[in-house]
């Protein structure tokens, strides 16, 4: 029988290699949210002994356009690291993307940690240094997208790699559930969205990251950055492909993010 270190070392070996495995749950069918939680840590365990560095987190399957899209209804939990954040062109082969798609996402830079029980949206936009325009291209080491809860949350929350934007926006003068946001596909408008597509503000979705986190005494840490989840469907992307955002307010464009694929 599979243990929780057999499908660690299964998924570290599926990102290396840049390929997939069959879904978790269909190897395992007793797997809990629990087990996969587990079974994520095991998998950034191994990629720390790499040499990776943890320098934020991210929440996924947030709104209900990626929920409906993927079949996963609750949302899901993971870790960036530095080996994931790219500055520039996203190389496909370099960052073993296997079947990438582009998020477009309001990213939260903190200047203070955050655990939970108890943390409120308010908490989150006290602890917040900025926020930023942000494509995050998850991926997926299981077979075909075929992924239930468990298999998403065992695969660091379904993430590859992110980007951030050049803005550095204050929080404290924004209305986020009503940024909107708008992308476009090799130059063509592709989709639209707000922020309150991410459970209603993204700053609860913050907030919801911090308290469920906490449960298993993980923190949001001082210098993180959080990505607070998609606000449009998640679009497939290969090389060739560039993606952009431009992110508003009621007062017009106050940023953008763009994610080239080569």
């Amino acid at each position: 029988m599979n243990t929780r270190e057999d499908f660690s070392a299964a998924l570290y070996s599926a990102l290396r290699d840049r390929r997939s495995i069959a879904p978790l749950v269909e190897q395992c069918d007793s797997l809990t949210v629990d087990d996969a939680y587990a079974i994520s840590l095991g998998f950034l365990a191994r990629r720390e002994a790499d040499g990776e560095r943890v320098v934020g987190k991210k929440i996924g399957v947030t709104s209900k356009a990626v929920q409906d899209m993927l079949g996963v209804h609750q949302p899901d939990f993971g870790f960036l690291t530095d080996w994931m954040f790219v500055e520039g062109d996203i190389d496909v082969e370099a960052k073993k993307l296997i079947a990438p798609r582009a998020e477009a996402e309001i990213a939260f830079i903190l200047k203070e940690g955050l655990k939970g029980p108890g943390v409120t949206p308010a908490d989150v936009l006290a602890a917040t240094e900025s926020i930023a325009p942000c494509f995050e291209i998850v991926d997926s080491r299981i077979q075909d997208w075929k992924i239930a809860i468990v298999d998403t949350v065992s695969d660091n929350a379904s993430c590859g790699v992110y980007v951030l934007g050049k803005e550095r926006l204050d929080p404290a003068g924004l209305d986020l559930p009503n940024l909107h946001v708008a992308v476009t596909k090799n130059g063509e408008p592709l989709s639209e969205g707000y922020g309150h597509a991410v459970q209603g503000d993204p700053a609860q979705a913050v907030a919801w990251l911090a308290n469920t986190l906490g449960a298993y005494g993980v923190s949001l840490d001082a210098g993180d950055v959080i990505l607070s989840g998609s606000l449009v469907p998640l679009a497939p992307a290969q090389a060739g492909d560039c993606f952009e955002m431009i992110l508003s307010d009621a007062n017009g464009p106050i940023g953008s993010c763009t994610a080239n694929f080569v």
